[in-house]
Formats: C-alpha cells, sequence, structure tokens
C-alpha cells in the first residue's frame, strides 16, 4: 500500500491568522485527497512542529502529522512524552520524520558542529531510546554515545495503534544505514528514475520527497509549473550560496545535476524538472507533465520499492486532486 503525505505550509513571512488557516485548510484538503499524513517542518526560522501539529490534529479526524524531529532541539524523552500525551489527550497517532541534519548556520547556532555522519548514529541512537520508551515493555537503559538514561519509564502509554512510524531523512549512504539500523522507511530526494538502481538495496523500504504538478496535457502542467514557479536571481545566488556551506549529502547532489526540462525522448519535455530548487523556492525535486507521463515516472519509483510519497506544500485542493489522479494511474501502470 503507498503512503502519501502531504507537507504543511511554513510559518516564516506570514501572518499569524493567515498562517493559522493556512495551516487548517492544507490538513483538510490532505485529508478529503486521501492522505496518510502532512509533514510539518522543524528548523530555527520557523513555529515549534509540535504546535502545529496540534492544529493539524484539531482540523481534521485522522490525518497524521509527520513531525520532523532533529535531535539537536528536544531530547528523546521529551519528544517521546509529545508522542505520548497527543494519544492520550487526542487519541491520534503521530509520525516521525527523524532529521540528522539541517541548516548548517542553524545547527553551528545552537553549538552543534558534529560531522555528518555522526549526525545520523546520533539520530539511530535518540530514536532507539524514544521508541523503546514508547513500547513501555521495559524500563529503558542506555549508557551511549550521545545520550545517557536509566531505568527510564514513560506515562501515560501509547497503545499499539497509535504507535508512530518512523520515517528517516538522508540520501546519504549514511542516511540508508539509520534507517535499516532502524527498521525506518529512509526517504531521500529522488534521482530520475534511470538512476534509481543503483541506490536501492535489495533490503531497502525507501520513500521519495517530490512535487507534482500533473494536466491532462503537458503544456498546461509546464504553464502552471512556471507560474508558479518563476525564475529568481535573487533565488538563484542563494541557493548557491547555501550549497557552497551544506554538507548535505542530498543538497550537493542535486545541485551538480543541470535542469533539462527540454531535454525530452518523447514528444513532450522531461518531467524531472529542478527549478524551484535552484531558485530557492522549496526543497525538492518536481514531476512536470501530462498525466501519462508523471504517472509512468511515479509507476517506476513504486516498482523499485517506494512505498512513501512526501509530496510538496500544495497551494489548492484542486492541485490535490489533479495529484490523486496521476497516482491512481501510476499504481494501475504497477498493477498491470
Amino acid at each position: 500500500m503507498i503512503k502519501i503525505y502531504a507537507t504543511c505550509p511554513r510559518s516564516r513571512g506570514v501572518d499569524r491568522s493567515a498562517y493559522l488557516a493556512a495551516v487548517a485548510d492544507v490538513a483538510r484538503w490532505s485529508e478529503r485527497a486521501g492522505c496518510t499524513g502532512t509533514l510539518v517542518y522543524t528548523d530555527n526560522s520557523i513555529v515549534d512542529p509540535w504546535l502545529v501539529s496540534q492544529v493539524v490534529i484539531e482540523a481534521t479526524d485522522r490525518l497524521c502529522p509527520l513531525v520532523a524531529v532533529q535531535p539537536v532541539y528536544l531530547h528523546p524523552y521529551a519528544m517521546a512524552k509529545m508522542v505520548a500525551s497527543i494519544a492520550f489527550l487526542h487519541g491520534r497517532a503521530v509520525h516521525l520524520n527523524m532529521l540528522a541534519g539541517g541548516f548548517r548556520n542553524d545547527l553551528l547556532a545552537l553549538g552543534d558542529n558534529t560531522a555528518h555522519d555522526e549526525r545520523y548514529a546520533r539520530t539511530v541512537e535518540y530514536t532507539q531510546i524514544a521508541m523503546g520508551l514508547l513500547r513501555g515493555r521495559e524500563p529503558v537503559s542506555v549508557d551511549g554515545r550521545y545520550y545517557s538514561v536509566t531505568n527510564l519509564s514513560l506515562a501515560p502509554a501509547v497503545p499499539g495503534e497509535l504507535m508512530p512510524e518512523v520515517l528517516v531523512s538522508g540520501s546519504s549512504p549514511a542516511g540508508l544505514d539509520a534507517a535499516r539500523a532502524l527498521g525506518a522507511i529512509a526517504v531521500k530526494y529522488p534521482q530520475p528514475p534511470g538512476e534509481e538502481q543503483a541506490w536501492v538495496g535489495k533490503d531497502a523500504d525507501f520513500g521519495v520527497r517530490v512535487g507534482v504538478i500533473a494536466r491532462a496535457d503537458a503544456d498546461e502542467a509546464w504553464r502552471v509549473a512556471h507560474e508558479r514557479f518563476p525564475e529568481n536571481r535573487i533565488g538563484q545566488i542563494t541557493h548557491r550560496l547555501a550549497t557552497a556551506v551544506s554538507d548535505s549529502h542530498w543538497h550537493r547532489q542535486l545541485s551538480r545535476r543541470p535542469d533539462s526540462p527540454d531535454g525530452a525522448t518523447t514528444d513532450e519535455p522531461d518531467p524531472y524538472w529542478l527549478g524551484p530548487f535552484q531558485n530557492y523556492q522549496t526543497f525538492c525535486p518536481y514531476l512536470v507533465g501530462s498525466y501519462d507521463s508523471v504517472a509512468r515516472m511515479l509507476a517506476h519509483y513504486i516498482d523499485i520499492g517506494s512505498s512513501t510519497f512526501i509530496l510538496d506544500i500544495p497551494p489548492s485542493e484542486e492541485e490535490l486532486a489533479h495529484i490523486g489522479t496521476v497516482f491512481a494511474q501510476a499504481q494501475k501502470l504497477v498493477t498491470a
């Protein structure tokens, strides 16, 4: 079964009342579209993801906030307590998107200069403690490299049906190893379909973070795409500066790739588009084109093992309907 998550709007540069309404709207759209949940970002410049998740829960009946968890921000006991408290107060599950990185300057401002691969080792230790507490089978004692707890228990208990799904963000070998160690879903920013086989191992259960703009007509899809994400010189400069200071594997990997929406092998442009990423408008590739061409690309990702898709922030409920159409078509292709 394919799980699809939308993404919650970011709070930066948005009026408070408008932001609250936007979060609730996107949550309701996502639930009506059949999404499993919605990703809630975290970084130094935006509001707390756990409080945003409360808004998501209050606006919906079943949608699961996929909370981005940065170990630098919160002790594993405090994170597990958040999950347990939401389960107790609302009878709802939250899912966890475990991070190892983030904006480099954010981490340095917090006094964290831990090396890239070591951050993934820390995330594994963090998550193991938190999940041990949530399972509640016995008190947790760990004398680890990054955390130490002794006979630690969690209350209230979390019912089994409300236990969180765990995802790990990371396109690097260290990220994949962390996901395997945790039995979690490794989420990456996808390469074009022909290049994914080298990344996917036989034991890998993975997900992809990707935007989708699809229409019955490819020209209309590209018109919408360029209208939503116009070229921006300041954004291009910001992107280059961010790449220069980042140690993110995926950021450098995507930045080295030329954008080639006109490199068509069929009668329409290649759907794989990095324009929004290169203009610092969003942080994932986009698939743009006709329902048929985008569905074929999604079907390939599903066919090689992608069980989870995290979409970009939906601009409207209508856009989610178009995305639903193309995913339905992709799953038919896989079945066939």
